[in-house]
């Protein structure tokens, strides 16, 4: 854009001084004119710039995430990675899903996973395996994990909808989340009846 514009304005110059025949320092200040107008073109930002990257007001290069993920099939699974970045760590995440079984006892996968992240405070490394299962009208998981060098723990969460009738549901669910060791475990549950009139 500021090359389109610096050839305008010299064409004007150009112009200019072969019609009025400006004199050489009138010729001078034009360009000086032209030099400010382009270094002004190259400073403005485009709309929505500034409250998207506010520390770098003046970057014309807007980094973009270079995440990259890839899944290939393996018999009857599939084997998933995604390596990647963020403003301050490195990550990486892999590991290995299949469908059990899928059928009118609804469907079940398993994953087993793995994941690093490189960061200034260190990093950490997460090896877990995790169960989904889900019908037309409940799903539950459980994820249990192990985070090499600290602790382990599971989450287990569950909820439903079942009809009453034909205008009232019922919906329930609860999750619980335990860290091995001595802590204890955390728990929530919640239900509600909707009903349409």
């Amino acid at each position: 854009m500021s090359s389109i514009l610096f050839g305008l304005l010299l064409v004007i110059i150009l112009i200019c001084y072969y019609l009025f025949q400006f004199t050489m320092q009138s010729t001078i200040l034009l360009i000086f004119a032209a030099l400010v107008a382009c270094t002004y073109a190259q400073v403005s930002l485009p709309p929505g710039y500034a409250q998207k990257y506010p520390q770098y007001k003046y970057s014309k290069v807007a980094r973009h995430p270079r995440d990259t993920t890839w899944e290939h099939n393996v018999g009857r699974g599939k084997i998933f990675g995604t390596l990647g970045s963020n403003d301050d760590s490195v990550f990486g995440r892999g590991g290995y899903k299949q469908d059990i079984f899928n059928d009118h006892r609804g469907k079940l996968s398993g994953q087993a996973y793995g994941s690093r992240v490189i960061n200034d405070y260190g990093g950490s490394s997460i090896l877990g395996g995790k169960l989904d299962w889900s019908n037309d009208n409940a799903r539950a998981a459980l994820d249990v994990h192990k985070e090499i060098g600290r602790g382990s723990g599971m989450k287990l969460s569950g909820d439903g909808v079942w009809k009453l009738d034909h205008n009232t549901r019922l919906s329930a669910g609860g999750n619980l989340q335990k860290n091995f060791g001595h802590n204890r475990p955390e728990f929530g549950i919640q239900g509600k009846i909707e009903h349409d009139f």
